[in-house]
């Protein structure tokens, strides 16, 4: 058990004390307190042009809002914490769902914020589901990792040979313009994409109370504190590998694109976050250009 899972109180256990007369501790743990459990799930189809919502559900803490975007014929949703943040021991569900036509943007009210835990991860499942010929965008704003937070977050990502995703997530070790550092916690960030039922591509990214003080040495992140990755699956992604590769150059921002099985990823690296969002902002105008009108492009929330 972590060192920052011990702590005194003043209430008397008699079956864990410290030896001294008089005194008497308990180990405080996440699932002895409060907890959320956030839970969403929303299906979008269409009628001709129009995309509509077929079914909604969600959950306090959890909350689904949708601002009117005059004269749009995508959908943008937002995804709210109504509780302000993550903490051990917190558990949150989302399910996106597009079928026939539907065009759908989801994104984030804000940069979510992973609090310190005791002693357990919280936990984020985040499921998407594309079909027929449904374009989806997954575009949340950063997530903010805070020193002793541990956080086991999953995308799952099931498509149908005919729909087109983008999928992004990036998460920033600690606030730079504060002087935040990460000295302990753990991360565990994964990826799995299936197209047609059949599973296209696995990632992981680990980090642990043992390894987060190497994340400084050059073969990890170097001096990065701000990471993402952007997925992107169409049913000829091809035509535009190289010019994705020449928009994502930036001098304030590494990053590098490849192909998997058909799947473009792209990897961002960055000092400060700032940098990562002006490199991603790029990315998605690109789409906005190519693509035209639609729900690849930059989120208004993002803007606000």
């Amino acid at each position: 058990m972590s060192d920052f899972a011990m702590f005194e109180t003043s209430h008397c256990n008699p079956n864990v004390d410290d030896g001294r007369p008089g005194r008497a501790h308990r180990v405080l743990r996440d699932a002895n307190l409060e907890r959320a459990r956030g839970t969403a799930s929303v299906v979008f189809n269409s009628a001709g042009s129009v995309t509509r919502i077929a079914n909604l559900y969600d959950k306090f803490p959890t909350r689904i809002m949708f601002p009117r975007i005059a004269g749009d014929a995508a959908i943008e949703a937002v995804l709210v914490n109504a509780a302000g943040g993550i903490a051990g021991g917190d558990r949150f569900e989302l399910d996106i769902i597009a079928v026939d036509d539907a065009r759908v943007a989801m994104t984030s009210q804000a940069a979510e914020k992973i609090y310190r835990a005791l002693n357990e991860p919280a936990r984020i499942n985040t499921r998407l589901k594309a079909r027929d010929s449904a374009k989806l965008a997954w575009l949340p704003q950063e997530t903010i990792v805070f020193d002793g937070a541990r956080i086991c977050r999953q995308i799952e990502i099931d498509l149908h040979p005919g729909a087109e995703l983008i999928a992004l997530e990036w998460i920033v070790l600690g606030r730079a313009a504060r002087g935040e550092e990460i000295t302990r916690g753990y991360i565990r960030d994964s990826w799995l994409v299936r197209r047609g039922g059949r599973l296209i591509w696995a990632d992981s990214f680990l980090v642990t109370d043992s390894t987060i003080r190497h994340l400084s040495r050059k073969a990890l992140l170097s001096d990065r504190r701000a990471i993402g990755t952007l997925i992107y699956c169409a049913p000829h992604p091809d035509r535009r590998l190289e010019l994705l590769r020449e928009v994502a150059q930036s001098r304030q921002c590494d990053c590098a694109v490849t192909m998997v099985s058909g799947l473009i990823v792209v990897r961002f690296a960055a000092r400060e976050s700032a940098d990562l969002k002006i490199a991603m902002i790029r990315i998605l105008q690109h789409f906005d250009r190519e693509l035209g009108p639609g729900p690849f492009r930059v989120p208004k929330m993002w803007l606000c």
